[in-house]
């Protein structure tokens, strides 16, 4: 059986973190594997608090996955410490880790920022270079292109500013007021366009933590980067279209849909 390790926070709910990316990687045939780098007291109408983990116990758990369970694909998800960050970046380049997908959590679905300019500069020099592919949402693709998009024109202009700074293959997703499902993939000066039906539902909570992990599962079946966003999108789509109605806030989606005739 494939192995995906995540990297990430988790989430109290389990609707977005290591426990969206356990359930995702699970409900994609896949076997899961996390080493937590904050744990967060959150539910779906926001985060209460947070702690992180420290860099040592951080390196401790990425070592007894590594030394015993040589995970097919990695995905790093919340991460805001640069100490942290180093702490990956050195790991993963000395078990000489492959399939590596990066969802660089920066901005909150409100828009507040979630991560310091340092984090994000250690961020791009110490594990773009070794990624396969970064995710990033609009306000995120902002932050690391320095232009505004308004349009999907400017979101394939932001797509290849990534690919040329950082050499890193790049998944500019759609939302926050452009599209609702359209998103743009840029590598080797190539772009696709990957196209979703919209679906009406606001219980959204994961979605980025979701998309990232199942990238991450399908690079690890040897799949083509083409093909396991495309079969990622697949997914994503079922789990909103399940309609799953949980919280006060933004719900999470049902991961595990596959299970149920009704999600409700």
């Amino acid at each position: 059986m494939e192995t995906v390790l995540t990297i990430a926070g988790s989430d109290s709910i389990g609707g977005a973190g290591i426990q969206a990316d356990i359930k995702t990687i699970t409900c994609n045939g896949a076997y899961a594997m996390s080493a937590i780098t904050a744990m967060t007291a959150q539910n779906t109408l926001g985060v209460k608090s947070i702690q992180e983990s420290t860099p040592e116990f951080l390196a401790d758990q990425i070592d007894a996955v590594f030394t015993d369970i040589v995970p097919n694909a990695v995905k790093i998800g919340m991460v805001s410490n640069p100490d942290l960050i180093k702490v990956i970046a050195e790991k993963l380049k000395f078990y000489r880790a492959k399939n590596i997908v990066i969802d660089p959590v920066m901005v909150a679905t409100s828009g507040s920022k979630l991560i310091a300019d340092k984090a994000v500069e250690t961020l791009t020099e110490e594990l773009f270079p070794i990624a396969t592919l970064i995710t990033p949402n609009i306000p995120e693709a902002e932050i690391l292109c320095g232009n505004k998009i308004t349009s999907e024109d400017e979101m394939v202009l932001a797509a290849k500013e990534i690919f040329t700074r950082y050499g890193i293959n790049v998944l500019v997703k759609g939302g926050h007021s452009i599209n609702d499902a359209n998103d743009v993939l840029y590598g080797n000066n190539e772009f696709l366009w990957f196209t979703s039906e919209r679906i009406e539902n606001e219980n959204t909570h994961g979605t980025g933590c979701t998309l990232s992990s199942a990238i991450a599962t399908y690079l690890a079946k040897g799949n083509p980067l083409e093909c396991a966003v495309q079969l990622a999108k697949n997914y994503i789509t079922e789990c909103l279209k399940a309609g799953l109605n949980l919280g006060h806030g933004s719900g999470p989606m049902m991961h595990n849909y596959i299970f149920s005739n009704n999600g409700k």
